[in-house]
């Protein structure tokens, strides 16, 4: 009994290191493998407390830790500000940005259209080190460690995925891909998970850039993979939602609107018994994760490209029409809304009881209490 309860206290304390804090949204879908949840509360109904402007659209999702706010922009720039809208520092990139960053040990990393992975210090905006792909990078940079050194790695359009040391920025492998990667990779167990344009689940071993395996699954995946469980939670570009088992390499189920055959852009989210997601073809929907059965849909009223966020027991998800909702978790009905008037096309970092989210009109807008 000593040897189960001991084990157990360990157990409480790696969870308890792992688990990402309400105050923090470090990587854009919230934690490494991508599930989209976040650990704060808010308001039933928001207000808006600031707005900050850019110099052009905003197509990049924000990051929040350490009370600072990251965002990138069409401008070329990467801005830092803090939790109540001012400027902290501002860098100018060789292109536009449109992916969003990843905050990890006081480093920003972040990556813009002439395929630069750029690393700034988080609290100044120094300039670390930067490191070239051959193509463009529109996708969120992730993580893994192995207690020595920090694995960063990033998708491009050059059909690779790369992966770089932390601290210096020096390449430690690639992987070839047959075409481009557009979304984020999740990070899970020691290996890196994306659904590539070429229509695979890639799924790499971090530590040696070798391929673990590869399932054929679609067409074209454009969004990023959430990862739990030995699952894998995908849409594609045929309008299929779909779970993956990846120790058996099967579709377990698959989804689809017959009337509608739009893309998923967006990134799933998971959380107990439920993984939602959002199509073009205006609907949120709830499935039951484990038999794929869709629970319930909401009506967003335009179609929408950005990625939804469970916050306890409420989901919010923006659109193109510039919509902000709020939904109930448990029926999708509608909480709160807010009409920003510009698309919506990534979503919002919620963090510190606060709604952080970017829009085409090149403002930041953030709602809380």
């Amino acid at each position: 009994m000593k040897k189960i309860l001991f084990l157990n206290i360990i157990l409480l304390f790696v969870v308890r290191a792992i688990a990402q804090p309400s105050d923090s949204w470090p990587i854009f879908r919230g934690e490494p493998h991508l599930t989209g949840v976040s650990r704060t509360s808010v308001p039933d109904s928001p207000k808006l407390l600031w707005t900050f402007q850019t110099g052009d659209n905003i197509k990049s999702s924000p990051v929040v830790a350490d009370g600072k706010v990251v965002i990138g922009s069409t401008d070329g720039f990467v801005y830092c500000l803090d939790t109540k809208g001012k400027l902290l520092w501002k860098v100018e990139t060789s292109n536009s940005i449109e992916a969003p960053a990843l905050i990890l040990d006081k480093t920003v990393y972040i990556g813009n259209l002439d395929g630069m992975l750029l690393a700034l210090n988080l609290d100044s905006g120094e300039k670390l080190w930067e490191y070239e792909c051959e193509n463009q990078i529109v996708g969120s940079p992730n993580w893994w460690s192995d207690g020595k050194s920090t694995f960063v790695f990033v998708g491009s359009y050059d059909f690779f995925l790369h992966c770089v040391d932390g601290k210096t920025g020096e390449l430690k492998w690639k992987y070839e891909s047959d075409n481009y990667i557009n979304g984020a990779a999740a990070s899970a167990n020691g290996k890196a998970m994306f659904g590539g344009c070429d229509g695979f689940l890639h799924i790499v071993d971090v530590a040696s850039g070798k391929l673990d395996k590869k399932i054929d699954v679609a067409t074209y995946v454009a969004g990023s993979v959430a990862v739990e469980d030995g699952k894998a939670y995908i849409g594609d570009y045929d309008g299929r939602f779909f779970q993956v088992d990846i120790k058996t390499d099967k579709t377990t189920w698959v989804w689809k609107d017959d009337k509608t055959h739009l893309q998923f852009i967006a990134s799933p989210s998971l959380i107990g018994n439920k993984v939602l997601t959002a199509n073009y073809n205006k609907f949120l929907y709830c499935f039951d994760k484990n038999s794929g059965e869709k629970l319930w849909e909401y009506n967003t009223g335009r179609q929408v490209d950005a990625s939804p966020v469970v916050v306890k027991d409420k989901v919010i998800i923006g659109n193109m029409r510039g919509d902000l909702a709020m939904v109930n978790l448990s029926d999708g009905s509608l909480v709160w809304s807010y009409e920003i008037g510009s698309q919506i096309v990534s979503n919002p970092a919620v963090a510190a009881g606060k709604i952080f989210v970017g829009a085409y009109d090149g403002n930041v807008y953030c709602f809380g209490k």
